[in-house]
């Protein structure tokens, strides 16, 4: 029997409503489901009784997989929120482009039935782990360090172990994982790299100088991170939601996580159908359609 834990992003209705129907199913299945208080408020009262109330910092005491609703920030979230759980994380795109929430609510049923049956597979994401004046953080996708507030240029001084490997001056510098390469590293320029690669990739932000391109690195380097920002102050943000403040000559240690992200995939799908269905990657453009804006 199946103990599945229900992780919603709660700023979103739709995604309580599909929660809430995917529980229904489950229970009818036969699984056990917990949720968060708030999330059981906000479903029909006939199925609230059955739910198991749990906060997510307890899910692991119930659960042997998680699915979260939501969108790819939900599950960023959910990565952080479940890191050291060995739960894999199953993703339900409520949101816009679902990259990493890949299942569709239009195949949810015969998901549902899947995950209960086995009929899926687990694959393991690296984390990067930064740790500056004594607080550790965690990110995903990526640590962002940029300017904050400010039209101005800052430097960046990245090494390992005191050997310089790039000065960077520019509006930011990302470091991605192989998960965070089709993220805001990608738009920035940056190259797509499949998911299993033990490799970083630092892509800079509109840098001012062409001759710095973005770099791939073994994710087995430790790296400093050295902050001049002359004016005004600098951030580091982890996958777009936690906003840590940096000041001039700060130094971050960043490194690669010993946790791993477990991620619940199609069986039968690979990262390459993934990029072709989310993002076209390699599709003929002659064929896609484009809306009609007249």
């Amino acid at each position: 029997m199946k103990h599945i834990g229900i992780y919603v992003n709660s700023e979103k209705d739709y995604a309580i409503t599909i929660a809430g129907k995917a529980i229904a199913y489950l229970l009818e299945l036969g699984a056990l489901c917990c949720a968060e208080q708030e999330i059981i408020n906000g479903l029909p009262l006939h199925i609230q009784s059955d739910i198991t109330i749990l906060p997510a910092s307890e899910f692991d005491r119930f659960a042997d997989i998680v699915i979260a609703f939501g969108g790819d920030g939900t599950m960023l979230t959910a990565a952080r929120q479940f890191i050291g759980s060995d739960m894999p994380l199953m993703g339900v795109n409520v949101g816009r482009l679902g990259f990493l929430a890949e299942f569709n609510v239009q195949e949810l049923e015969h998901a549902l039935k899947d995950l209960l049956s086995g009929g899926y597979r687990v694959v393991d994401r690296s984390m990067l782990e930064a740790e500056i004046h004594g607080k550790q953080y965690h990110a995903f996708n990526e640590f962002v360090f940029e300017k904050k507030d400010s039209s101005r240029l800052i430097t960046m001084h990245i090494a390992n172990h005191q050997h310089l490997i790039a000065s960077y001056r520019a509006d930011g510098v990302i470091i991605a994982t192989p998960t965070g390469s089709t993220a805001y590293s990608l738009s920035c320029g940056g190259p797509i790299i499949t998911p299993s690669a033990e490799v970083l990739c630092i892509t800079p932000i509109s840098a001012h100088t062409l001759n710095m391109r973005p770099l791939i690195i073994p994710d087995t380097l430790e790296l400093t991170v050295t902050l001049e920002t002359m004016r005004g102050e600098a951030r580091m943000v982890a996958d777009g939601q936690i906003e840590i403040p940096l000041s001039d000559k700060d130094i971050v240690i960043l490194r690669r996580s010993k946790h791993m992200v477990k991620l619940v995939k199609h069986a039968d799908s690979t990262f390459f159908d993934l990029l072709r269905n989310k993002l076209l990657w390699s599709m003929d453009a002659s064929i896609i359609d484009t809306p009609q804006l007249f």
